[in-house]
């Protein structure tokens, strides 16, 4: 079932507006970056087949993706580093990615919609929407951009560092993934702070 835009067209009806949805990927891997994505659809041009992320098939992620960035008002990506979750935690660096996110969009927001139950900080009303993602199409497009875009990145990770299979798990603790680990020891994209890690990297004396 597709996300729709009924709770945006009600709050533009009260004035509302810009708003912009918000929603992250990444915060459960092991290695890579957390990323967030900001957009503003436009109201007269809605993508058809806006959903959650993970309910969408690779390739029609992708057509979409290019959509909603050929059609939506504003679009912004950010992320937050694996040293970053390392040195401040996993959920703060998930707020930073999205108050970056919100930070680069060309409009300025007056209300944002975020996926789940944990707003960042932003300088315009955030509005918490539990499975905001499956639901609202503001949402459901940030989730579609942020998952293609890390998807992307962590391919590019697998270039610089082949032996963890990076573009096929995506820094998810697959067993592939975690029997490179325990082969190869953790690399520099990977998430210290996290305990399969963190346990592979104190085995081995702490360095690297």
């Amino acid at each position: 079932m597709s996300a729709s835009f009924s709770r945006e067209r009600r709050a533009i009806k009260s004035g509302l507006w810009p708003l912009a949805g918000i929603d992250e990927v990444g915060r459960g891997p092991l290695a890579g970056p957390v990323v967030a994505a900001a957009v503003i659809l436009d109201p007269k041009r809605i993508p058809k087949g806006l959903a959650d992320s993970k309910a969408v098939e690779a390739q029609a992620r992708e057509e979409l993706h290019d959509v909603i960035c050929a059609q939506a008002l504003a679009v912004s990506v950010a992320s937050a580093t694996a040293a970053e979750i390392d040195r401040i935690n996993i959920r703060q660096a998930t707020l930073l990615a999205m108050r970056r996110a919100i930070a680069g969009l060309a409009l300025r927001p007056v209300l944002v919609l975020v996926d789940g139950n944990d707003p960042p900080a932003l300088p315009c009303t955030a509005e918490t929407i539990i499975k905001g993602d499956a639901t609202v199409a503001s949402i459901a497009a940030a989730s579609i951009v942020a998952k293609v875009v890390r998807d992307r990145m962590m391919a590019r990770l697998g270039d610089r560092f082949p032996h963890y299979g990076f573009a096929a798990h995506v820094g998810y603790a697959t067993p592939q993934h975690r029997a490179a680990l325990q082969a190869h020891g953790p690399c520099p994209e990977h998430r210290y702070s996290f305990a399969p890690v963190k346990g592979l990297w104190l085995r081995s004396g702490g360095e690297g």
